[in-house]
This record gives C-alpha cells, structure tokens and sequence, in this order.
C-alpha cells in the first residue's frame, strides 16, 4: 500500500478535490496538494525492516474559512490510522486570495 494512494481516496471521500505535486488545471476554491515527504524504514536489529514509514504533506488551499475543512481533513486522517506530525498555518497568498495550511501525516506500512 502507498500513502498517496490512500491520501486520494479519503480526499475523494470528502469531497476535497486533490492533486500530487501541483494542481492542474483552473483551481477550485478548496483544494488539497499531496507533496510526498519521505519514505524510510524503521529501525530493525536483524537487518530485514518490517516497517516502512510514509510520510506526506497535504497543502490544503481555501479562499474561504480554512478551519472546518482542516477539521474535518485532520478528523478522517485520524479515524484512518494515520499519525499527524505537524500543522501550521502557512500564509495567505495575496496573489491568488487563497489561505494555505499544511498538515503533515505519516503512516507505517508492514513489509
């Protein structure tokens, strides 16, 4: 299983439009951006990992209110197993009137 796959599919299920590295296309007013950020095994004594840990940034983009998005985002990451490692609120981008807020998620994958 692959993080982004699965970051796809509960984006869908939400109703957030999502897209891998840069968004294509004339923008909605809500999106999400998945920006893989790294992949690594954990450490291991007999020199054969069994995990693999996937971490992935989502760049949420909104020209409205942010919050009850990211609410609901962090709220089905959660209930999906995934470990959120960091949020921050990024900036507001005068240029294209979008809020841009970062949630970092990870998740452990058996080999």
């Amino acid at each position: 299983m692959n993080i982004l796959f699965e970051l796809n599919a509960l984006m869908d299920s939400i109703g957030v439009p999502v897209e891998t590295g840069v968004f294509t296309g004339k923008a909605p007013d809500a999106y999400v951006v998945l920006t893989p950020l790294s992949d690594s095994f954990e450490v291991y004594a007999d020199n054969y990992p069994e995990l693999e840990v996937q971490e992935v940034r989502i760049s949420l983009f909104s020209k409205s209110n942010y919050i009850p998005l990211k609410r609901k985002i962090e709220r089905t990451l959660l209930d999906k197993g995934l470990t959120l490692t960091g949020r921050r609120y990024i900036a507001y981008e005068e240029d294209t009137g979008f809020h841009h807020y970062a949630i970092d998620a990870a998740k452990e994958y058996q080999i």
